[in-house]
C-alpha cells in the first residue's frame, strides 16, 4: 500500500540534544497512526519534521509524495501541541479566519457542530473553557477539509464528554479517508483510535503495530491482585489458598502466583474461571481482603514494558532473556494482521 506520511531513518539534534535518532515510519492513505512515548521522546520533533516546520539534519520525509515543505498545504491539518489563536475573536470568528486562508473552506458553523461547539459560535475564545478552546483548535486544522491531519495530543484539558466527540470526529474522518497522524499520552485514546500504534523512545521508533499485536507481544498476562492488610504470614496462606482454587478449576497454578508490593497479591495467567473458586477460598478461611481485581493486559502495560526495558538497555541491564540485545536491535515491527516480526 502506498505510504501517504513517510519517513526514512530522520537524525535531529539541539545542540547535544538528541531529538531524533533513526525515527522511521509509513503511514498508508485512510490510517489512524497513533504515536506515544514519554515526555522528551522525540514526538513533536517528528511531527514537526513531518509538516515542513522542523529541517531535520538527516534523513528524508514525505507526505503525500511530496517534501513537507513542498506540498500543498490546502492538503493538510497541523494542531501543534502548543498551538494559541487569537483570543478576541469568537469561536466562530476564529474558524472564519482561518477558513479565509483557504480557497475551497468550510463552513465555520458546520466545523463548530463537528466538534461539539454548536452553541458556542458567538462566545469569545477567551471566555470558553480550557477544554472548549482544545475543540475550536482542533476545529481550526479542518476547515480546509485536509487529505493529511497532524494531531500533536488533540484532546489535552478536553472533559470526558468532549474528548469522545473528538474521538468520533477522528474516526468519521478516517473512515472518509483523512489519513491521520496523532500523538498522545492516553492509552485508550491510542488504544481505541488508532490502526497502528508505534513507541517512540530516545528519538527512535521501537515497536509498531496494531494495538492488539502490541498488546500480545510485550503487554503480559492477565492478572487477578488481591489487596489485603493481612500480615505476611496470613499472605503466605492466602497465596497457598489461590493455588488450591486454581488447582480446583483446572488451571494452571505453576509460576502464576506472586507475592506483590506492600499488600498486593498479583496472581497471573488465571482463568476467569477460577475467579469465584478463589473467592470462595478466601471466604471460608476468613481470610480479609479489601480490594481484588481483574484485568487484561493492554497498551499501557506494553507502554510500560517496552519504556521499563529502554531503561534497562540505557542503564546497562539485562533483557528478560538476562542477555543485552544488540546495540542494532531496537526495533520491533508487528504486521496489520497481529503476526510478530
Amino acid at each position: 500500500m502506498t505510504a501517504v506520511v513517510e519517513a526514512t531513518a530522520l537524525e535531529k539534534r539541539y545542540g547535544e540534544t538528541v531529538a531524533l535518532s533513526g525515527a522511521s515510519l509509513s503511514i498508508p492513505a485512510g490510517e489512524v497512526f497513533g504515536l506515544i512515548g514519554p515526555n522528551g521522546a522525540g514526538k513533536t520533533t517528528l511531527v514537526r519534521a513531518l509538516t515542513g516546520t522542523t529541517e531535520p539534519d538527516a534523513g528524508t520525509a514525505t507526505v503525500l509524495g511530496e517534501s513537507p515543505t513542498a506540498i500543498d498545504r490546502d492538503r493538510l491539518g497541523v494542531l501543534p501541541q502548543d498551538f494559541s489563536p487569537p483570543d478576541r475573536l469568537t469561536a466562530r470568528e476564529l474558524l472564519a479566519y482561518y477558513a479565509g486562508l483557504y480557497d475551497n473552506p468550510r463552513d465555520p458553523d458546520a466545523v463548530l457542530a463537528a466538534v461539539g461547539l454548536a452553541d458556542a459560535g458567538d462566545t469569545w475564545y477567551e471566555d470558553l473553557s480550557g477544554g472548549q478552546q482544545r475543540r475550536v483548535c482542533v476545529g481550526s486544522t479542518l476547515v480546509n477539509d485536509p487529505d493529511v491531519l497532524f494531531l500533536d495530543e488533540p484532546t489535552t484539558g478536553i472533559d470526558p464528554a468532549g474528548r469522545r466527540t473528538v474521538w468520533r470526529l477522528i474516526e468519521e474522518l478516517a473512515a472518509g479517508g483523512t489519513t491521520v497522524l496523532l500523538t498522545t499520552h492516553n492509552m485508550a485514546e491510542a488504544e481505541r483510535l488508532a490502526d497502528r500504534v508505534g513507541l517512540l523512545a530516545d528519538g527512535s521508533l521501537i515497536a509498531q503495530g496494531t494495538p492488539d499485536a502490541l498488546v500480545a507481544e510485550y503487554g503480559g498476562s492477565s492478572r487477578l491482585e488481591i489487596e489485603t492488610a493481612a500480615d505476611p504470614d496470613t499472605l503466605v496462606e492466602l497465596e497457598y489458598s489461590v493455588e488450591r482454587a486454581q488447582r480446583r478449576t483446572h488451571t494452571a497454578a505453576d509460576d502464576t502466583v506472586s507475592s506483590g508490593v506492600e499488600d498486593t497479591l498479583v496472581v497471573r495467567d488465571i482463568d476467569p474461571a477460577a475467579i469465584g473458586a478463589v473467592v470462595d477460598a478466601l471466604e471460608r478461611q476468613g481470610l480479609e481482603y479489601t480490594g481484588l481485581s481483574w484485568t487484561e493486559p493492554d497498551l499501557e502495560d506494553v507502554y510500560l514494558e517496552l519504556a521499563d526495558r529502554m531503561e534497562r538497555e540505557r542503564t546497562g541491564g539485562a533483557g528478560e532473556s538476562g542477555e543485552k540485545k544488540p546495540d542494532d536491535e531496537t526495533t520491533t515491527d508487528l504486521t496489520q494482521t497481529g503476526e510478530t516480526a
